[in-house]
């Protein structure tokens, strides 16, 4: 039965035809979806006016909702993560002994019920409001950062605190109470929920801040940092101390940063931690890289090479030797490339040798070596002893200064396949920066493959985008960029005929991915490759627009290009592709 649709026509925020064609709509769809979801995908009425709308239909208050509101870890143990996600209710605020409850479904017998026994079992007086199911779903994540789990941690880590008498947890006396109470459960079972959780949420890092009342914890997911726990001050160096301990750091060196790495099995799955700490005024700042082997060791599909481009590098991998630069800002995905390339070519009967600072991932079958500066052993030093192991393929975490550059090209030249990172703008810009790092022009022929430019960008979600034409604008711009790509990735991406079939899609959102109309990213590349042609540049005059307009005879894709190939197929939505790409279009 339809509540929300004949309420919506009632207080006239839709016409009678808007309301018939919404009816049918839905009808259509088979109950795939429920009428508040259907409404909102369909953008009939924004979040906050069907709410309004709900609460009259139940009379119910409605909870002003705030995305930036931190629910206290102390309401959140009070409501089971199982039962709240069940019941679609969730605890957001406490003053004493009341709890402000959000629900979802207040017409839910069963969900009342539920809270009324946990009333009564934790003498607690819940008052009922409500929320939107987005709301929710945003809000309940914050049980991934602060379980009943974790609250129960923290009740005993205070309570030992409280036992310890004079103890000043800040005082410059701390050093021997710290590294007790590290030791103790309730700190590791904290930091190991920690680490839990953001390996179950595919987080990329973990950031432990410092701040004068309490200690954040935040993760980064897709790109993008969330603020995930909030912990009392008091616990912070004790957490500190407990992942330095893993990580074999030193406890009374708290002046000067220190970087280790760690290993955990978390559900079954081999997952390395690597681990930077940071001296701030408040006290030390740690952040860790998560590295998930299993997100991190994907094939050359996964990362988003198609067409062209995976025929370039796939032809570039077999020869016997030749260096493969890998090029973008920091962030934008070089080393999983790297990593896919390793993992196409781990064979038995070849020997794969890597110098890394730091070692991201652990491949079996492959000599990773990790770069200390430290101890002077750095990337110069680290190649002279490679090539004397009989490698068939190196790869160099990044060639840094004009020494590795040197090293890096000779390795290629006698006989090696050379992987490497290098810090530019595009694929392009690869051959005169080499030449700036003292490269003899005439060598770089004879030792670059190929170079590689490359940019994450978020990647639009399965189950709700949405395929709309592209304004006028953008039609324009795609047309011209596309009207130079090679025919073989016309076809393969079903490049239309004329710009006014053009077809993009764009972020609608849905409960799988709580309205955010993404999931995961995507690279877009752009690979340039060593011709008769470019030799003749490189040695003549090898300046940027002779390069590019070789780059254009030989039919390359321009990162652009690529990103507007994906969008046609609906990966990434075309905003996406001009926010994060170069205006380099042949």
């Amino acid at each position: 039965m339809l509540l929300l649709i004949p309420k919506l026509l009632e207080k006239k925020i839709i016409t009678l035809s808007q309301a018939e064609d919404l009816k049918k709509k839905f009808q259509e769809k088979g109950g795939a979806e429920t009428e508040e979801d259907f409404l909102l995908i369909e953008k009939a009425v924004d979040s906050k006016t069907l709410n309004a709308i709900k609460g009259e239909i139940y009379n119910i208050d409605v909870f002003e909702e705030d995305a930036s509101l931190q629910i206290p870890g102390e309401a959140l143990t009070l409501v089971p993560e199982e039962s709240a996600k069940y019941y679609k209710v969730l605890p957001l605020t406490r003053e004493g002994n009341v709890v402000q409850v959000g629900i979802v479904d207040p017409e839910n017998i069963k969900a009342k019920e539920a809270l009324k026994f946990l009333s009564h079992q934790n003498k607690i007086d819940f008052r009922l409001y409500l929320i939107s199911r987005r709301y929710f779903e945003d809000m309940s994540k914050q049980y991934r950062n602060l379980t009943e789990e974790v609250g129960k941690a923290l009740t005993a880590w205070e309570t030992e605190v409280k036992a310890e008498d004079g103890i000043e947890l800040y005082s410059a006396n701390e050093k021997l109470s710290t590294e007790r109470l590290t030791e103790e459960a309730p700190i590791i079972k904290m930091v190991a929920v920690i680490l839990r959780h953001a390996v179950e949420g595919s987080a990329s890092d973990i950031h432990i801040e410092p701040e004068e009342k309490q200690t954040r914890v935040r993760f980064r997911m897709d790109g993008v940092l969330y603020s995930s726990l909030f912990l009392p001050a008091q616990a912070h160096p004790s957490i500190v101390a407990r992942i330095k301990i893993l990580s074999n750091l030193r406890l009374d060196e708290t002046r000067i940063p220190q970087d280790g790495r760690f290993s955990a099995k978390i559900d079954s799955r081999n997952v390395d931690f690597r681990v930077s700490t940071l001296p701030t005024k408040i006290g030390e700042k740690v952040v860790i890289r998560v590295l998930d082997s299993t997100e991190g060791l994907r094939n050359y599909e996964e990362i988003g090479l198609m067409g062209r481009n995976l025929r370039i590098l796939r032809e570039s991998v077999q020869k016997p030797f030749g260096l493969i630069l890998v090029t973008g800002p920091t962030g934008s995905g070089k080393t999983t490339t790297l990593y896919s390339v390793l993992r196409e070519l781990n064979q038995p009967e070849v020997n794969i040798i890597t110098l890394e600072d730091p070692i991201e991932y652990f491949i079996e079958g492959v000599n990773q070596s990790q770069v200390r500066e430290d101890i002077g052993y750095n990337f110069g030093q680290g190649l002279r002893h490679v090539v004397r192991q009989d490698p068939d393929i190196i790869m160099v975490g990044e060639v840094r200064d004009e020494e590795s550059a040197s090293l890096v090209a000779h390795a290629a030249l006698t006989g090696h396949i050379v992987l490497s990172t290098l810090h530019t703008n595009n694929a392009i810009g690869v051959i005169p920066r080499l030449i700036d790092m003292k490269i003899k022009p005439f060598l770089l022929p004879s030792t670059l493959n190929i170079s590689i430019g490359q940019r994450l960008a978020h990647r639009l979600c399965p189950f709700c985008k949405e395929k709309v034409r592209p304004n006028k604008a953008i039609e324009k711009e795609m047309w011209k960029a596309l009207s130079t790509v090679p025919e073989e990735d016309k076809k393969l991406f079903n490049v239309p005929v004329s710009p006014d079939q053009l077809y993009v899609f764009k972020p609608k959102g849905c409960p799988k991915c709580n309205m955010k109309g993404e999931r995961g990213r995507i690279g877009i590349f752009e690979i340039l490759k060593m011709t008769p042609q470019l030799e003749e540049i490189i040695i003549d005059n090898p300046n940027d627009n002779n390069i590019i307009v070789e780059a254009k005879r030989q039919g390359m894709i321009s990162m652009r290009q690529d990103g507007i190939l994906k969008s046609l197929i609906g990966e990434i939505s075309i905003e996406e592709v001009f926010r994060i790409s170069d205006d380099l279009c042949f």
